[in-house]
């Protein structure tokens, strides 16, 4: 192939070979970028105050700490091969039932907290699963952090429960119930 092509392009002047080279190889990259993006890796900035301070966003949005937006790269691989597991950040879409009680949004950043099959439990911000205290010293620094919402959620099969780092100010699975769909 590429024989026939350096033959066919041998005719050309040497500044019109040296533009198709130039075209073909951006064309390449690109191409690869996206269907990187697409199948592999995907850069995002975190959108909302949900997260902090694990992952900063933005300011002049509400509850942002920063003056620059973190970004994230998703592995769009690594849930083809394996489920979620707790404590891991996940993007996804805004799920449709949010769209009731959460402000709109196109993509979300939130952590995995219940399982599927798991009964997660929250008591003036402390998280139990099944029963038992979730130690999430990692990632929940401050009581205000935590919140105060207090609730219990069935996680059914195939879905998981996804909370904000920054409960006071994170609209989740608290809200919308459990999340299935494609992290």
């Amino acid at each position: 192939m590429l024989r026939v092509l350096d033959r066919s392009l041998s005719r050309l002047p040497r500044g019109a070979r040296t533009a198709i080279d130039w075209a073909v190889t951006i064309a390449c990259a690109a191409a690869f970028v996206l269907v990187f993006q697409a199948e592999v890796a995907k850069p995002y900035r975190i959108p909302t105050a949900s997260m902090e301070p694990t992952l900063h966003c933005a300011r002049p949005a509400s509850g942002c700490r920063a003056t620059f937006s973190d970004r994230v790269i998703a592995n769009r691989l690594a849930y083809r091969f394996r489920s979620p597991r707790r404590g891991e950040i996940v993007v996804f879409k805004t799920p449709a039932a949010a769209a009731a009680s959460c402000p709109p949004g196109g993509t979300w950043v939130k952590r995995v907290v219940g399982l599927p099959g798991e009964t997660v439990m929250m008591r003036d911000g402390a998280v139990s699963i099944d029963g038992r205290r979730l130690d999430e010293s990692a990632y929940i620094r401050s009581r205000a952090q935590a919140g105060t919402q207090s609730g219990s959620w069935h996680v059914p099969a195939g879905e998981y429960f996804l909370v904000g780092d920054n409960r006071t100010d994170s609209c989740d699975s608290r809200a919308w119930g459990p999340f299935r769909g494609r992290t």
